[in-house]
């Protein structure tokens, strides 16, 4: 085939058919996250022509980005990795995604919340994002005690600075959002004990369903209201937003103690009244 200049336009009559073709196939797998090259041939095989044929790997990234897609990585690990800008017909905004799942606003809130929250205990650590070879793990409880005690600490720190009243509804940051959080109900139950969908580890359950959804999750067990691992995807994504103020503003609360690298959220010492919730079942960290 021909080469595809920076621009993604063929400097040569080389580009054939089945070039393209080919090319839209591996864009067409990067749209489907539970699919990995380690299990399909095919995708293993564009996977290996897009690193060692240049012009090929051009060719794919001018498909992607003419539909919108942005290119986060190409590998054996992480297969066709893709994000949808935001015109993208491929986009799921936050807000179509809690439009779909919520009707009332502060739930809508909370469910981003709980997507944040779940990123930050996934990845606590720059090094842990830019380490290929890091996996982490957590919990749908373990999320919600991480939130509440982040939100006790937000708490403390309104007090402290003489800030303790309700917000205007349009108030940036945390701040705002602990006071939505607390007041929900941690679990609930219907009568026949099912967890509240409208409970905050209920939120928690459909985003982590959500991001199992997307393979950005493998769900590895039931425990402590479902155990999951994390994908590569997912970890190409938190990166993405890892530079964004509510990502730097729950980290910075320092809830997630970190000593020797194996990265273990722990509970709060004995003197410390902002205790984590019993039986949280908290996220660990660690290579597999």
């Amino acid at each position: 085939m021909s080469e595809i200049r920076e621009d993604g336009s063929a400097a040569g009559p080389g580009v054939t058919a089945g070039d393209v073709a080919d090319a839209a196939r591996l864009v067409g797998f990067g749209l489907q996250p539970k699919v990995v090259p380690a299990r399909d041939a095919e995708y293993a095989e564009l996977i290996r022509r897009h690193q060692e044929d240049p012009p090929f790997g051009r060719l794919v990234d001018a498909v992607a980005a003419g539909l919108g897609l942005i290119v986060l990585e190409v590998s054996p690990r992480a297969g066709m990795a893709v994000a949808a800008g935001e015109d993208s017909v491929f986009a799921v905004r936050m807000g179509d995604y809690a439009r779909r799942t919520a009707s009332d606003t502060g739930d809508r809130f909370l469910h981003g919340l709980a997507h944040l929250a779940a990123a930050a205990l996934a990845f606590p650590r720059p090094e842990d994002l830019a380490d290929d070879g890091y996996i982490g793990r957590i919990t749908v409880h373990g999320v919600d005690a991480f939130v509440r005690q982040a939100c006790r600490r937000l708490e403390e720190h309104a007090d402290e600075s003489g800030e303790n009243t309700d917000p205007a509804s349009d108030a940036p940051g945390l701040e705002a959002a602990w006071r939505v959080y607390v007041r929900r109900s941690a679990t609930g139950a219907t009568k026949d004990a099912r967890r509240l969908a409208s409970s905050t580890t209920g939120i928690i359950g459909k985003a982590v369903a959500f991001l199992v959804d997307s393979g950005f999750l493998q769900r590895t067990g039931d425990e402590s209201g479902g155990t999951y691992r994390t994908t590569a995807r997912y970890q190409l994504q938190v990166r993405d937003m890892a530079g964004s103020a509510a990502m730097a503003e729950l980290l910075d609360l320092g809830l997630v103690p970190v000593g020797d690298g194996t990265a273990t959220l722990v509970p709060a010492a004995a003197t410390d009244e902002s205790e984590l919730a019993a039986d949280a079942g908290l996220p660990f960290h660690a290579r597999p």
